[in-house]
């Protein structure tokens, strides 16, 4: 018999980094327990921002599934640069087609798209509109 589902949350923790508080309380889970996990499985993403899905059930246990990191800070580091443009007009940093493709590549997961071409015209739209031009 499967377990019955209390709650499904969708969060954004700092890798390796995760702390019991208020967000994981409204959960109803073993705080200590997730907490040790996650940072066990996102040790090697310390300084990231770690999106998870938390399926919370009836017996305070959880299920978690890590996904990849949001494209934006992605995008910030390549680029160099702390944010991005409020005007997409105004070009604020630059990356190479390599860095959109290594960057297409890894979000590829998570993503809807079926290949790598698709991936990398939804990462380039979101560079475009943070000011981000693509270097040839």
């Amino acid at each position: 018999m499967s377990k019955k589902i209390a709650k499904v949350l969708k969060m954004e923790l700092p890798g390796g980094d995760a702390k019991p508080g208020p967000k994981l309380a409204s959960a109803g889970i073993n705080m200590a327990k997730f907490c040790t996990d996650f940072n066990a499985k996102t040790a090697d993403r310390r300084g990231q921002i770690v999106p998870v899905i938390i399926t919370a059930y009836e017996d305070k246990s959880c299920d978690f599934e890590i996904k990849t990191s949001p494209v934006a800070p992605l995008l910030l580091k390549a680029a160099g640069i702390q944010k991005g443009s409020a005007n997409p007009k105004n070009i604020v940093g630059h990356i190479s087609r390599a860095q959109l493709k290594e960057i297409a590549e890894y979000k590829l997961p998570d993503l809807n798209a079926n290949d790598i071409e698709a991936a990398m015209k939804i990462v380039e739209g979101s560079a475009r509109n943070m000011g981000i031009a693509i270097d040839e």
